[in-house]
């Protein structure tokens, strides 16, 4: 392979993962790469599939603000405009109140997403037109490239609603400046199933995780994508039949593949403990390969959080210990950390709240931020090294207990073992198990409740909240229901203009 080929696979992967793509539609042209020569062993198939979940991991932030920003874990607390820290939120308080247009639209050019769905697109054209890999490999190539590509066309369905589907690579002409309708809903949906099902066809009867990464795509990842979209359908008309499928689903992740809890849960965040018998699938970060996107958005500044306190630990924050060295625009509720119960075990792992000190010696708190990624200390400096989830065994667990309550059994046991592990020593099934807490007498909402404690800050509560139904949202977000339209997100100036023949998303002012 010429230098110049290597330069454009280096820069496409290396812009993926910086995030530095266009603010067009990312479906930039590869035909140097497709037509010179790059599809020619193994190898390089192997290094274009490492290349897609590399740049998989460019989207985290994307992932974070669509999948909960917009729900109710944010937020300046009553009383104030600023972050307890004195740091502004610039912007970002935008998404938590959902005041958002095509000029703040929270997230721009879908996302990102088109650029890896293009590399997709490609790798599932040669897989299927040439004979570079064997049989085994390319199956399971074709498998992880279809449910990659339902996850991306999923996620803009709940976002966008319509989108613009895009199935074949862009080989020899620019399409950034494509003049291309979106596709309805119906269609997108339809999109996701197919290529669900052949993901599902692909994999074949093979569960396992290539080179024991979590890392990748498999089939125990299809399956998870699969039972969420069909509780998503089944909350709308999809009823019995979805939830079954939903519930089989899962079932069959349990049936096949060695997964179960950590018994300690902030093991299953660290840096040091990657590949977990808990994770499915996470985008892998790495010390001197990309770290997890948080610091210039959910962490303090460390020399402004060294005027407050850590009353767990009855110190005082230091620059040196507490060296989190970010940029706090998205505080986490105090009213967020005062749900969980202080025995609860994910309280004082996701969360770090910071206290003021009075004369009397007494502690009253300030303000919260992220605390479940706390990354690695290196050379004097915090990396944020940890992977950040996609899927893994809690929400299998969670998602089954949902199915089960579609269907009028019983999810105790799945809640439970969630519940369980949160509460450790402390667990009392009389007070904490199901169905003995007040909020069981609806377990709908005590299954939406146990994912709030679980899955504080990757990505899910606003999806959540979508799927379970619209009132959902309504209650528990800053959203109205006389604004029905902002269930849905605005398409940004930028991505109107380079297609005139997209519409922005209804109810939001027209372009």
């Amino acid at each position: 392979m010429n230098n110049r080929i290597l330069n454009i696979v280096a820069g496409c992967w290396l812009a993926a993962s910086l995030g530095a793509c266009s603010k067009k539609l990312d479906l930039a042209p590869i035909s140097s790469i497709g037509e010179s020569g790059y599809w020619q062993s193994p190898e390089q198939v192997q290094a274009f599939v490492n290349g897609i979940h590399a740049s998989f991991r460019s989207g985290t932030t994307s992932f974070i603000y669509l999948g909960e920003m917009r729900a109710d874990i944010f937020g300046t607390d009553p009383g104030s405009s600023s972050v307890f820290t004195g740091e502004a939120t610039q912007g970002v308080e935008r998404l938590w109140l959902n005041n958002l247009d095509m000029d703040a639209p929270g997230v721009s050019n879908y996302g990102g997403f088109y650029f890896n769905i293009n590399q997709i697109n490609l790798l599932i054209d040669k897989l299927n037109t040439t004979n570079i890999v064997s049989e085994t490999d390319k199956n399971y190539f074709l498998g992880q490239a279809h449910g990659l590509r339902a996850f991306y066309y999923f996620q803009m369905l709940r976002s966008w609603g319509s989108v613009i589907i895009q199935t074949t690579p862009s080989t020899s002409f620019d399409i950034s400046n494509l003049a291309k309708a979106a596709s309805p809903e119906a269609e997108v949906l339809q999109l996701v199933k197919d290529d669900l099902a052949k993901s599902e066809s692909a994999f074949g009867i093979d569960y396992s995780f290539r080179n024991r990464s979590k890392a990748f795509w498999s089939k125990p990842a299809t399956l998870m994508l699969k039972a969420e979209l069909s509780l998503w359908t089944a909350h709308r008309s999809g009823g019995v039949a979805d939830a079954t499928t939903a519930k089989n689903a899962l079932i069959e992740i349990q049936s096949n593949a060695a997964l179960g809890l950590l018994p300690v849960y902030s093991n299953v965040f660290t840096s040091g403990n990657k590949d977990n018998l808990e994770m499915i699938f996470a985008a892998r970060n790495k010390l001197d390969e990309a770290t997890l996107p948080i610091s210039g958005t959910f962490l303090p500044q460390s020399s402004l959080l060294a005027s407050y306190y850590d009353s767990v630990g009855n110190r005082k924050f230091t620059s040196t210990t507490d060296n989190w060295n970010g940029l706090l625009r998205a505080p986490i509720k105090i009213a967020t950390f005062r749900r969980f119960n202080d025995l609860d075990t994910r309280k004082w792992a996701s969360i770090q709240p910071a206290y003021n000190k009075t004369a009397a010696g007494t502690y009253q708190i300030a303000g919260a931020f992220v605390k479940k990624f706390e990354g690695e200390q290196n050379a004097g400096s915090r990396a944020y090294t940890n992977d950040f989830p996609v899927y893994r065994y809690a929400d299998l667990l969670l998602l089954l207990a949902e199915a089960k309550v579609l269907l009028g059994e019983d999810p105790s046991a799945e809640i439970n073992q969630v519940r369980q592990r949160a509460y450790g020593v402390n667990y009392n099934v009389n007070l904490h198990g199901f169905p003995n807490k007040a909020i069981d007498a609806n377990p709908l909402e005590a299954i939406l409740e146990e994912r709030f404690f679980e899955f504080v800050f990757e990505g899910k509560r606003w999806h959540d909240l979508r799927r379970m139904g619209d009132n959902f949202v309504y209650a528990n977000t800053t959203v109205p229901a006389s604004e029905s339209y902002k269930l849905l997100w605005p398409v940004d100036r930028n991505t109107l203009t380079n297609n005139r023949e997209l519409k922005q998303t209804p109810g939001y002012p027209l372009f």
